[in-house]
C-alpha cells in the first residue's frame, strides 16, 4: 500500500493543487469552476462540518475511499465503485505521425471540452478543468471528439483523467492514441500514471488492462449533495 496513492485526492488538494481548491487543514474542495471534487484527510472520519462553509446548498460533490454515514446537512446522491489503477507498462512508443492531429487544449477550448464532457460523461469535470494539467484533443472541422488529460497530482503519481470520445468517433483508437501521449510524457518527467474506472465499465476498465495498467485497488465512490 502506498500513503499517497491511498488518498490521492487530498494529497492533491492539500498539496500541488492547494492554489485551486479552497478547505481546512481537515477537508477540502476544488474552487468551484473546477471538477467537484472534495476530500479529507482522515478518510475514515471525514470532517464535512468543517468543508460546509465552503459549498453552497444544493452542490453536488464526488468523494472517493469513503463509505461511511453520511452526517446531518449532507444527502448521499449515488453511490458506486471504481477501480484505482496505476501504470506498469513500458514508456509507450512514439506516436505515429500519420494519426489525426493531437492539440493541446487551452481556456478557449473550454467550452467545447465540458460539452464533450457533458455528452460522455467521462467523470466529475467543469469549464476549468483543462487547467489542472495537459489536456490535449482530436478535432474534425473545428469540432472537439476525443479529449484525455491530467488531473490530479501527489508525489510521483500523476492522474490520467477526462478521457472521451465523441459516440460517432468511437472505434478509432482516438483516446487510447490520447491516453499514450500522456502517459509517455508523464514518464518522460519521472512520473507514474495513474487513473480511475468505473467498476462496472467492463470494457474500459479491459482496455486500460490490456494498455499496460493495473489494478491498485477497487475503492468507493460517492456523489454528495450540502442541503
Amino acid at each position: 500500500m502506498n500513503p499517497i496513492l491511498d488518498n490521492i485526492a487530498w494529497h492533491t488538494l492539500s498539496g500541488r493543487h492547494a492554489g485551486f481548491s479552497a478547505g481546512t487543514a481537515t477537508a477540502r474542495r476544488y474552487a468551484a469552476g473546477f471538477s467537484p471534487i472534495i476530500a479529507f484527510a482522515d478518510v475514515t472520519q471525514p470532517d464535512l462540518a468543517a468543508l460546509k462553509p465552503f459549498c453552497d446548498a444544493g452542490e453536488q460533490f464526488y468523494c472517493a475511499d469513503w463509505a461511511g454515514v453520511v452526517p446531518a446537512g449532507w444527502r448521499l446522491a449515488a453511490e458506486a465503485r471504481m477501480f484505482r489503477m496505476v501504470w506498469a507498462g513500458a514508456a509507450p512508443a512514439v506516436d505515429e505521425p500519420d494519426g489525426e492531429a493531437i492539440v493541446p487544449l487551452t481556456a478557449a477550448h473550454a467550452a467545447s471540452a465540458v460539452a464533450l464532457a457533458t455528452l460522455t460523461n467521462p467523470g466529475p469535470f467543469g469549464p476549468r478543468t483543462i487547467e489542472l494539467g495537459d489536456y490535449i484533443g482530436c478535432f474534425d472541422g473545428g469540432r472537439l471528439v476525443a479529449m484525455a488529460g491530467e488531473r490530479m497530482h501527489a508525489g510521483p503519481f500523476h492522474e490520467i483523467s477526462g478521457v472521451c470520445t465523441d459516440p460517432g468517433f468511437q472505434g478509432r483508437g482516438l483516446a487510447r492514441r490520447l491516453m499514450l501521449a500522456l502517459i509517455r510524457r508523464q514518464m518522460q518527467r519521472g512520473e507514474t500514471p495513474f487513473l480511475h474506472v468505473m467498476s462496472n465499465n467492463t470494457t474500459a476498465h479491459g482496455l486500460y488492462l490490456r494498455m499496460g495498467f493495473e489494478d491498485y485497488r477497487e475503492v468507493p465512490v460517492r456523489v454528495i449533495a450540502r442541503l
